[in-house]
Formats: C-alpha cells, structure tokens, sequence
C-alpha cells in the first residue's frame, strides 16, 4: 500500500532525561503521540532510525558528535538549559535520523507528507555547540541529506518557533542551496534573528514584539516570508515546527492560537504544491504549554494531512 503522509516517532525520544521540573519534558512528546493518535487514528506510524555518524558530520563538527554520543553515567548540565543523561545519544540519533528517513520517503515519492513528532528538538544546535535544549540540529541533518543524497539545489527551511533558529541559520548562511526562513519574538532568547541577518541573501527573519498575535504574524509570513519562498521556488519543503507561539506558553509573550498554525501550514502547503509537489517534511521543535503543544500540533498536522489530498502529481 501506497501510504501518501507518516509520522515518524520512537520510544527512545522518551528517555531523554532533562530532571525535574525542565521545561523539555518527555510529557510534551508524549502530550504530542497521544494527540495525534487520537485526531488521526489511520496514520500510518513510523520508527526513526538513528542517524549515522557521516549524517551528523554534513553539519556538525566531530567534537559536538563526540560530546553528545558519549553517554554521561548521571544526567550533566552542557549548559544552563542543555541536558544530555545517559539515555539522551539515542534519542538525539533518533530524532536526527526520523528527519532523514522522512526526506528519503518523500523524495523518493513514497509519501508526500511527514510529520516527526521527536525529541530532543534541534534549531539551536550549531555546527559546534549543544545549546537551547538542543543537542543535534535535526532539521539541518535533513535538509544537509536532502543535498548531498538526493542532489538537490533548491531546499527551504520555514521556522516557526517563537524563539529564533540560530544553528540552523549560522550552518547555511552561507550555502546557497538552502533558504532559512523565521519569524519569532524579539527580543528573547537567544537573541540572534534580526532582519539585516541575511546571510548569502537566503536568510529571511522577521521578529515580532512581545505580545503581538494573529495580525501580526500572518502580515509578516503574507508580506514578506511566504513571497520569499515563492521567489526561490524549492525543490523541498522543510518546517522546524515550534507551538511556543501559543498565548498560553510559559516561555514567550506572542499570542498565537492553533488557527494560526493552520493557516501558516495551509499557505506553506500551497506553496509545496506549486514549487515541489506538495513535498513537505515537518520537524517539532518546541511548543511547552501541554494544551497549546497537543492543539497546535493538531491543527499543524491536520492540515498537512489534508494538502496530500491535493498533492500535484510527480514532476
């Protein structure tokens, strides 16, 4: 059978072992599965594999691939906020590794759609540094894959996480190939994404104010984001998926609901449709409020669900 769209999971991203009272919790991944199984219960599920070494080292640095993979007897600190325990080298493979898998089956025209609903989350990682809660840039191991494996030239990457993607755009802000594309709040941690941040010119950041919602954010992706990807025309779609817009997060101050989500994936599915047919792969990032994480995951996957429906055929 012909699945058209998967999420991609595994047990392992469970294990990852942040302590008490951290922000980046396993219930959040577990408020995730149990969300989408109940809104989707004919989705077909899938196990990430772990990413491999030469996967990793396309963005990071030996050192950082080092660090993380050598699995500490007790949880330790890398930084004020970044866990690794003993448990954290696999679930930092596996996530990285559902990324891949996901673009092999999507550009390998198995499925049009994924959603990799994985822990620890990515888009702070940079080529050298664990930071953010982050360990593996995930996102960019994929987009990184989808280049050199797949030979392709044109990839986007769409963050939508309230807090700025600032590993995934100091790893390609200088590759042609790959358009990273953010709107967050500013000012927040950590502190990077102001608009003259252009890289190459396939950098395109938009901050929002504390306490900005719905208008706001759908002007900065209609006005400025959502044409930008129109203009670069990507062969692949890649979306850093963060719910820490949400009015309810502890985290941030914007004021988004799930509708806005919808409507951003919508518009995104839209563009995939014109440019790569329909080919979209999805990462969760953050999202820390549970109630808002399992209604924007909801919202975001339902949505992309329904744009495989609509998927223009293979070019």
């Amino acid at each position: 059978m012909n699945h058209r769209a998967s999420i991609y999971t595994h047990a392992a991203c469970l294990a990852h072992d942040t302590g008490p009272q951290h922000a980046e919790r396993p219930a959040r991944l577990e408020a995730v599965v149990d969300a989408l199984r109940e809104a989707f219960p004919s989705a077909e599920w899938l196990d990430a594999p772990r990413a491999t070494r030469g996967q990793l080292a396309r963005v990071h640095d030996d050192a950082l691939i080092d660090r993380v993979l050598d699995a500490p007897d007790a949880r330790i600190m890398l930084d004020p906020d970044t866990v690794l325990s003993p448990d954290s080298p696999e679930a930092a493979l596996r996530a990285a590794g559902a990324g891949v898998a996901a673009v092999d089956a999507v550009l390998h025209g198995e499925i049009d759609v994924a959603f990799c609903a994985v822990r620890p989350p990515g888009h702070h990682a940079t080529a050298c540094i664990a930071m953010g809660f982050c360990l593996f840039d995930s996102i960019a191991v994929a987009a990184a894959h989808a280049l050199d494996r797949h030979g392709l030239s044109r990839v986007s990457i769409v963050d939508f996480d309230v807090h700025h993607g600032n590993g995934t755009q100091a790893i390609f802000e200088q590759e042609p190939r790959v358009q990273y594309l953010s709107s967050h709040q500013m000012p927040l941690y950590p502190g990077t994404g102001a608009e003259d941040e252009r890289g190459i010119g396939n950098i395109v950041n938009a901050g929002l104010p504390s306490g900005a919602g719905s208008r706001e954010f759908r002007s900065a992706w209609s006005s400025r984001l959502l044409p930008e990807i129109d203009a670069f025309a990507p062969q692949l779609l890649l979306v850093s998926a963060g719910f820490d817009a949400d009015r309810r997060d502890p985290l941030a101050q914007l004021q988004l609901d799930p509708a806005d989500f919808a409507w951003l994936t919508a518009e995104l599915a839209s563009l995939a449709r014109r440019h790569c047919s329909g080919r979209m792969v999805s990462m969760l990032e953050g999202g820390y409020d549970l109630d808002g994480l399992r209604e924007g995951c909801v919202a975001h996957v339902g949505v992309l669900f329904q744009a495989r429906d609509h998927a223009a055929p293979p070019i």
